[in-house]
């Protein structure tokens, strides 16, 4: 079965904004994000990036401040390097999956640690 064009489309999006925030946005508070994934409408006019702050598992106000200052340009990049009628709205939300992760991994080291310690 095919991709849909729109799960195409949010793959190059995902690639497309990841070399921007690498190569071209100067601001600090955004050189530790990673693009977890790009979910786009079917009419590829409005998309959610997910993203994480490398190394945390809470996201610093002080990056969506500069996400949210950054929207205008990071926009504007993709429109020159997307062959697109139209540039969809991008809205970031913080990708909380990684922390859920982080927290069911140390649960988990938790009870293999207690049974060791029950076994002796």
């Amino acid at each position: 079965m095919p991709f849909k064009r729109a799960d195409r489309v949010a793959d190059l999006i995902q690639i497309e904004l990841s070399d921007i925030l690498l190569r071209q946005i100067q601001d600090p508070r955004l050189k530790m994000l990673t693009i977890t994934d790009v979910k786009l409408t079917d009419d590829l006019r409005s998309a959610k990036i997910f993203f994480i702050e490398m190394g945390k598992d809470e996201c610093d106000p002080q990056c969506m401040l500069g996400l949210e200052k950054a929207t205008g340009f990071l926009k504007r990049e993709l429109g020159k390097r997307l062959q697109l009628r139209y540039v969809p709205d991008i809205r970031f939300i913080v990708d909380n999956s990684f922390a859920h992760g982080s927290r069911i991994e140390k649960l988990i080291a938790e009870i293999h640690q207690s049974e060791e310690t029950n076994d002796k």
